[in-house]
């Protein structure tokens, strides 16, 4: 993939060639590093060194390394051209790391061209050929296509390709490095930057993505898999989402100024719902700020509610930071107010995943001050030094609404994301209305006027807090010998938006779909009792607040109050369980929670499923599993993943495959089952068989 210098596979001035023919550029060794020495010629015998030399015997041991050349400014923009990707952007970062002291304490990493086997485990075999070719151009044939290229945001010159043969090279070397346990951290200062190059694409001032194509070689040729990428570049890193986009063992993380998808590279593509398809749904994270300004205030912000749990729960082998520096204070294209020190704080929380292996890719960064700046501020802790301190900081209003955004679409991936911790506080709280609670106003005032149906009430205060209003009941709950007990979340709602990029919503056509309805109108026919009960608890307030909790836990604490205080207590001596959608979980929790009286007094439990994982009966020994497979009707989608793995057990009870795609049309299509089951073991007053 990568010449293994370090590894003493080149004797000094030796040319090596790749695989296209290409002679591969002999590496500078620098005199004055300690790791420069070939310690062949040491361990050969060739001379024992003089007694008065200043130079150690051993060269002492680094835990943190860097690759950078000189040879990658190569690639450069016509002199005429005042282009932002500049060569002299790793000059500053070099110097200004070599300045203060940090180079010193780093050890310097030989590395060669990328090699065409590790490109195309990210690029495209056109892809490879297409920037080979750029070295065969001339002058004329530049000044020609610069047009061409300028569409894609690129320069090219015929000095291009050994550049970006080298950043790339450079950065599997630092990801090797740390990989392989030669070094604990790295830090490639490199260029042309790659995170927008896509796979059969050069674009956005990058030719190959050098973060992607440095972590597929780490999967090919280390024991390591699970990697990590940060990209907090000032643009989405298109390339590198598209790469992994599905894939489970690369986790894509990106922090970027989208602004409805008009910022650079444009499009939805970057937008929060973009979360990966496939088998790598949930495993790219699109954190996209609304505005320019976005300051430390909102990244660290997002970084605690957002990044760092998803990342805790994901639990990387390896972190590799697309670490762009345009959203640096100062940055004339990224326009944000990013300080060193939060760069610095982004990279403290970084170094305590994976056991503290890190990678730090450059990507972009165009003002060379505040670029050197922060890089400085990253390598310093990379080297173990404290992160600077931080003043109070505030996340703005409309970022923080964007985290909050983010939680809510990540949460259905993620258990770590904790929605409440998200939500914003504005300062119209206290005459707001939330959209879910105003769900469930509509389907108390719609229960109690179409099916006369009446508020239970609550009698502890913790449960009232939480539950209040969403508890109803048929008149003849207590005296009724069949009990339906419905457990459910509120409808539906189907939300028209206006345009893609924005998600304005068009309130005029936005509806709420309860499937539900039927049901309950079925029910009353029977003349059987109903509960009603709907799982979703109310949020806190300033004048309500109770220790978040799992939605488990939430459904536990509802359904076995109202089974001790209210079921129990009636006159029913057959009930029936149902559950619909997320409201599986609160019969579940209430099955595991009250076993032996659930088996003396239910008759059948209905579970709905959709598309969700279907709940398993606790194992609490083989009498609850025979009974539970004799006493429940399992409804779930013909295509439901489960039937293709063939993975069915007998604690997932009684399993029937509904001709419907639509979870939201999967009770419409079970109601006539239900109906027949419900006759047939209340005439029986038995089990299913």
């Amino acid at each position: 993939m990568v010449s293994d210098i370090a590894d003493g596979a080149r004797a000094p001035g030796e040319i090596m060639m790749d695989v296209d023919g290409i002679p591969e550029r002999p590496v500078a060794r620098p005199s004055l590093h300690l790791d420069s020495f070939d310690t062949r010629l040491v361990s050969a015998g060739a001379g024992s060194l003089p007694r008065a030399s200043s130079v150690p015997l051993a060269p002492p041991t680094y835990t943190v390394g860097y690759v950078y050349d000189a040879a990658m400014m190569s690639h450069s923009p016509d002199e005429a051209d005042e282009h932002p990707e500049q060569p002299q952007r790793i000059v500053a970062v070099h110097n200004m790391l070599l300045k203060h002291g940090c180079l010193s304490a780093m050890k310097r990493l030989p590395f060669g061209r990328v090699q065409r086997e590790a490109v195309l485990l990210v690029h495209t075999e056109q892809h490879w050929r297409t920037v080979l070719a750029l070295k065969t151009l001339t002058r004329q044939e530049v000044i020609d296509s610069k047009a061409f290229y300028e569409q894609d945001s690129l320069y090219v010159s015929p000095q291009t390709t050994e550049s970006a043969l080298l950043s790339c090279g450079g950065v599997i070397e630092a990801a090797l490095a740390v990989a392989r346990g030669h070094l604990k951290k790295t830090l490639a200062i490199v260029r042309p930057p790659g995170h927008h190059a896509e796979p059969d694409r050069p674009m956005g001032f990058c030719f190959f993505n050098n973060v992607a194509v440095a972590a597929r070689v780490v999967q090919q040729v280390t024991p390591i898999k699970r990697i990590l990428i940060l990209d907090w570049d000032v643009h989405h890193g298109n390339g590198t989402q598209r790469a992994f986009n599905d894939d489970p063992s690369v986790l894509y993380i990106s922090l970027h100024r989208y602004e409805g998808g008009r910022f650079y590279p444009c499009g939805p593509f970057g937008g929060m719902t973009s979360c990966g398809e496939g088998n790598g749904l949930g495993y790219s994270v699109n954190i996209p700020w609304a505005e320019i300004g976005t300051t430390d205030a909102d990244y660290i912000h997002a970084f605690q509610q957002i990044v760092m749990p998803i990342a805790t729960e994901f639990a990387p082998e390896l972190v590799i930071i697309s670490a762009g520096f345009d959203a640096a204070d100062g940055d004339i294209l990224g326009e944000c107010c990013v300080t060193p020190a939060g760069y610095a704080h982004m990279t403290c929380m970084l170094s305590t995943l994976a056991g503290g292996k890190v990678v730090v890719a450059l990507e972009g960064g165009y003002t060379l001050e505040s670029l050197s700046n922060c890089a400085l501020a990253v390598g310093r802790m990379l080297l173990g030094e404290a992160p600077p301190e931080l003043p109070p900081l505030v996340a703005s209003e409309v970022e923080s609404e964007t985290v909050w955004l983010v939680a809510m679409e990540q949460s259905k991936y993620w258990k770590n994301i904790n929605i409440k911790a998200c939500e914003p506080k504005e300062d119209f709280e206290e005459f707001a209305f939330a959209v879910p609670e105003l769900l469930k106003a509509h389907r108390q005032d719609y229960m109690y006027q179409k099916f006369d149906m009446l508020e239970v009430p609550l009698m502890h205060d913790d449960v009232r807090e939480k539950f209040s209003a969403q508890i109803m009941c048929s008149k003849d709950l207590l005296d009724n010998e069949v009990l339906v007990v419905f457990a459910h979340e509120f409808g539906n709602l189907r939300v028209e938006i206006s345009d893609r990029l924005t998600c304005d919503i068009q309130l005029e056509s936005s509806y709420i779909i309860d499937v539900s309805k039927q049901l309950v109108h079925w029910v009353q026919q029977e003349h059987y009792g109903l509960l009603d009960i709907n799982l979703f608890p109310k949020p806190p307030s300033s004048d309500r607040d109770y220790p978040p909790k799992t939605p488990e836990q939430y459904a536990r604490e509802i359904m076995t109050y109202l089974w001790d205080n209210y079921i129990l207590l009636s006159a029913a001596k057959r009930i029936i369980l149902i559950g619909h959608g997320p409201g599986v979980l609160g019969v579940s929790e209430l099955l595991e929670a009250r076993t032996a009286g659930v088996m003396r007094h239910v008759k059948l439990v209905v579970q709905v499923v959709g598309y969700t994982k279907i709940p398993l009966v606790p194992k609490k020994g083989p009498d609850l599993i025979t009974w539970y497979q004799k006493h429940s009707l399992v409804i779930v989608p013909h295509d439901h993943v489960i039937r293709h793995e063939g993975k069915i057990l007998k604690r997932h009870g009684r399993l029937v495959f509904a001709e419907e795609a639509k979870p939201v049309k999967l009770m419409l299509r079970a109601l006539p089952l239900i109906q027949t089951h419900v006759r047939n073991i209340l005439a029986s007053n038995g089990s299913l068989e």
